[in-house]
């Protein structure tokens, strides 16, 4: 459709985006004739916005008032007007620190990653974590708190990831030690996954010389982390999706959204609506039927593993009027830190 604009229509379609984007306001035809290089009349400059809003880029939010870009609008600007920012050297290097393994678990990682995008994007900021399972290198039970075990998992590239396990009641060391010496005799160099069934099968057959309370402590461990094997959801800043926030009505779509966020399958069915994409994806309000959220848009990028195959995503979610210039290649780099992080 680009193609169909002619250099006047572009340079006030143009007009109309970026003073969308930086003020979330109507823009009239008075407002184009007196901040353009344009010599055109109000008068003329409204025949263009008729011309635009006939192609579904723009509409009218009230009876006489300025015009706003249509979803497809900023779809076509976004696709092909928009001029592309960079990160300072600085943004750069924050990320890169943020992305920093340093023997972290990996889910500590992500946490400060998605912190800092969000901080930097001043959006929310979502991190659909790896769904892949990686063979076990060790895996250690220790006694966090009362009621409480940290689940220690040391995987072959020597990340280390921890899950907390709620157990009933206190039980003694030696039982966190037997559990733990039987997981790694069974584990080791295999996933979780793979070597589930065989342990669930001995314990409910009572082929191990476990007691009672130790199979317990087994079955719970190798019960925990094979749920992260389907990925999991980390959000940051969702106060941010609040404060541009003016009326009753956008104060639901706002709550609404964070709802439909904090629906862990929703995220998912979504990284595996992209894991055939390569790079950035814009998802721009009810444009896509899986992130079908009127009024808000979502930036993200998957990343992959030392295999090239996609495990996860991460981006940024905020009303339509985003920074996209500079958020996109933002969320660009992070994600593929994120994948070289996870090629060590």
């Amino acid at each position: 459709m680009i193609n169909e604009l002619n250099e006047r229509s572009r340079q006030i379609f143009r007009f109309i985006v970026d003073s969308y984007l930086e003020t979330g306001q109507p823009v009239g035809s008075r407002t184009i004739a007196q901040s353009t290089v344009l010599a055109l009349s109000p008068a003329s400059i409204r025949n263009y916005m008729a011309d635009l809003e006939s192609y579904g880029l723009l509409y009218s939010p009230h009876t006489s008032a300025g015009r706003l870009p249509t979803d497809t609008g900023l779809r076509l600007y976004i696709d092909g007007l928009m001029q592309m920012g960079g990160l300072s050297q600085q943004e750069r290097k924050q990320i890169e620190i943020s992305c920093a393994a340093k023997d972290r678990p990996v889910s500590d990682v992500l946490e400060q990653a998605g912190t800092l995008l969000s901080g930097l994007s001043s959006c929310a900021s979502l991190v659909i974590a790896p769904k892949t399972e990686k063979n076990i290198k060790q895996i250690q039970l220790v006694q966090l708190a009362p009621r409480k075990i940290l689940v220690v998992l040391v995987m072959e590239n020597d990340m280390v990831e921890n899950r907390v396990m709620d157990i009933p009641d206190d039980v003694p060391q030696s039982a966190l030690i037997a559990a733990s010496n039987y997981l790694n005799a069974k584990i080791a160099g295999k996933t979780i996954g793979q070597a589930q069934e065989n342990i669930k099968t001995e314990i409910r057959e009572n082929k191990t010389k476990l007691d009672a309370l130790t199979s317990n402590l087994v079955a719970r461990g190798i019960a925990l982390p094979p749920s992260t094997s389907q990925g999991h959801i980390i959000i940051r800043g969702q106060s941010r999706l609040l404060e541009d926030v003016r009326a009753i009505e956008e104060l639901e779509r706002a709550r609404t959204l964070l709802g439909y966020l904090e629906e862990q399958n929703n995220m998912l069915s979504l990284l595996d609506n992209i894991g055939h994409a390569d790079g950035v994806q814009i998802f721009i309000g009810t444009e896509n039927k899986i992130f079908d959220q009127s009024g808000w848009s979502m930036i993200i990028s998957p990343y992959k593993n030392a295999q090239e195959k996609i495990v996860g995503a991460i981006g940024v979610i905020g009303p339509t009027r985003l920074n996209y210039d500079r958020i996109i290649p933002m969320v660009d780099y992070t994600s593929r830190i994120i994948g070289k992080m996870l090629e060590r």
